[in-house]
């Protein structure tokens, strides 16, 4: 028995058939397009773990709320880690490093960064759990330094600024104890991992160490033997990728940390010692 087969013409019409397509590639145009401009949205951001991750939080939900950006923190327990990460793709952004540091990165591993904006100056300062005032500091005391060169640099002009060594250049901010010009009391020094500055503190006799580690070990700077005034070169800073800087999220992000919500987070967590830097600095 023969099948007779009802078929609609128009359906072959290739007018029919081109206007469908146009309406399937519109849709998928528009589906790629919403999948863009939801990916724009999510931002990766490394931070030290501690406080300083408790404060991009604080911006992380104020971005939240303001722009709708979906701010994912990445923690880190070193220095090199979250600029390799940011180099190679794997964060959008990192905040934990100040422009020396950042500077000596990208010379010597040929990162190309650039400055989004500005956070805060965490002033260095010198512990001791066996002295109580940098003049009880005994002639060949051990002192440990940050190994990282900039921070290094940074406590070495401390100490010449103190009057305690003679530094050949004193404005050389990744000096190192080869560039001492004069150490009349003998000091011996010790280059230790920033992180690990804190474990050390009972096996020397002074230790420099950022208020990112010193705050979490329960030191406060008011403690401190020596340490930076608040009016510290050595402002922390939004780093990215070079080009990425124009990025409205990325803006979104620097606005939404540059608050007052997030200072007074910083006030609470550092007891004071964190300086919010992007007041009064041109951006």
């Amino acid at each position: 028995m023969a099948i007779k087969r009802l078929v609609d013409k128009n359906l072959l019409s290739p007018v029919r058939w081109l206007g469908a397509a146009g309406l399937l590639s519109a849709a998928m145009l528009a589906g790629c397009g919403g999948d863009q401009e939801a990916q724009d949205q999510i931002l990766k951001v490394g931070t030290v773990a501690g406080p300083e991750t408790e404060v991009m939080q604080v911006a992380a939900n104020r971005a939240k709320d303001e722009y709708g950006l979906d701010v994912k923190i990445v923690e880190f327990t070193d220095y090199v880690s979250p600029n390799a990460a940011l180099a190679d793709g794997s964060l959008d952004a990192n905040a934990f490093q100040h422009e020396p540091y950042m500077v000596s990165m990208v010379e010597d591993r040929g990162y190309d960064f650039a400055i989004a904006g500005r956070t805060f100056v965490y002033p260095i300062g010198a512990y001791s759990e066996k002295y109580d005032s940098i003049e009880d500091l005994p002639d060949g005391a051990t002192i440990a330094l940050p190994n990282d060169p900039s921070n290094e640099g940074r406590s070495l002009i401390l100490m010449h600024d103190e009057g305690l060594i003679e530094l050949k250049d004193p404005e050389n901010l990744e000096a190192t104890p080869i560039d001492i010009a004069e150490n009349p009391r003998n000091f011996k020094f010790r280059e230790i991992e920033a992180a690990q500055l804190p474990r050390v503190l009972q096996d020397v006799d002074m230790a420099f160490i950022n208020n990112t580690f010193a705050q979490p070990a329960g030191l406060s700077l008011d403690d401190a033997l020596i340490k930076e005034g608040p009016d510290s070169p050595y402002v922390n800073l939004i780093v990215v990728r070079e080009g990425d800087q124009e990025r409205e999220a990325i803006r979104q992000l620097v606005s939404a940390y540059q608050s007052d919500e997030v200072a007074q987070k910083a006030e609470e967590l550092f007891d004071g010692a964190a300086v919010p830097g992007w007041k009064d600095a041109a951006q």
